[in-house]
């Protein structure tokens, strides 16, 4: 696929492969490593913005990021147009580059509380909520669907719904919110709205490999994809997709990962995050699933990192890439 730069608002993006926000795992750590791989640009797990409102702890620790991260962008859920412009614009985001708005969550109880991707369904508050959070002067992205149903699709007029309101870039799932994270991604429809709109558009859904991630580009004529969890189970899909140079092993990694964690975070978090991490890392790792149930059982980080020098270890046949 071409690699290029982008251009969002006033932001001029390293590469337009970008790395998706994904809850409990694009922490600041995974979001420095995915920019140093080659993603563009990267977000932070789904904020609530009521959790900001109401200075839900947990909430705001999401934020968490220092002056090292190339781009600060944030992505805001919620399904208040008030709320929204009012959190976008305080103290706490004062700091972000871009603000993502979340209309593309398919979880039920997201939906059922008329967020996510229940805002495709009520396109005269999805536009209030576009043109509040604009109100901050930041740069401001949406991330969609193609829809509800599998068989009712309206991609394109939602686009345009979305740049008439102010977005500067759209990111589009392409599944229907009925097909969750399952099925071939209609194509045709990420294709229909980059040729309704003049923002750039971004294709998502079903990228687990170069191969896929080409396929998207050809069949859609996007600006550019986003990896979600393939990025998690190879983060060098980023330097593959990129050709940026990178010399360093999965383990090399893991150990990087784990040492800029517990700099900033508790051991508890770092724990946690480790396991998920070196979890999907080790998928389709020959001769590993009898190190799994000792990676969740590791009560300290020199035991956690005992395991995943076994698991990770050269002797395993770690590339370099």
């Amino acid at each position: 696929m071409e690699i290029r730069r982008l251009r969002v608002g006033h932001l001029l993006l390293p590469s337009n492969v970008l790395m998706a926000p994904l809850a409990g795992y694009t922490c600041y750590p995974f979001r420095m490593l995915a920019y140093e791989l080659g993603a563009g640009l990267c977000f932070t797990e789904m904020v609530s913005a009521n959790g900001l409102k109401y200075k839900d702890l947990a909430t705001k620790r999401l934020l968490f990021t220092t002056k090292q991260e190339p781009v600060q962008a944030v992505q805001l859920l919620g399904g208040n147009p008030a709320v929204m412009e009012e959190m976008a614009g305080s103290e706490l985001l004062k700091d972000a580059d871009l603000i993502d708005i979340n209309m593309g969550c398919p979880v039920p109880n997201v939906f059922k509380s008329g967020e996510g991707s229940a805002l495709m369904l009520d396109q005269k508050r999805a536009a209030a909520i576009i043109r509040g959070c604009k109100k901050s002067g930041k740069v401001v992205t949406v991330k969609c669907r193609t829809g509800i149903r599998e068989d009712e699709m309206f991609t394109a007029e939602f686009a345009r719904m979305c740049e008439d309101a102010g977005a500067d870039l759209i990111t589009i799932h392409g599944r229907s919110r009925s097909m969750m994270y399952d099925g071939e991604p209609c194509f045709r429809e990420i294709r229909q709205a980059k040729a309704a709109v003049g923002i750039p558009v971004i294709a998502n859904g079903g990228i687990f490999s170069l191969a896929d991630a080409e396929k998207m580009m050809e069949q859609t004529g996007a600006d550019g994809v986003m990896i979600a969890r393939y990025g998690l189970e190879h983060p060098f899909i980023f330097s593959e997709l990129t050709q940026k140079s990178c010399k360093k092993s999965s383990l090399q990694l893991l150990k990087e990962q784990m040492e800029l964690t517990d700099r900033y975070y508790d051991e508890t978090f770092t724990l946690t995050y480790m396991r998920k991490l070196s979890a999907y890392m080790m998928k389709k790792k020959k001769g590993t699933k009898q190190y799994k149930a000792r990676l969740y059982q590791s009560g300290s980080l020199e035991e956690l990192w005992e395991v995943i020098a076994l698991i990770f270890g050269q002797h395993t046949g770690e590339r370099v890439c």
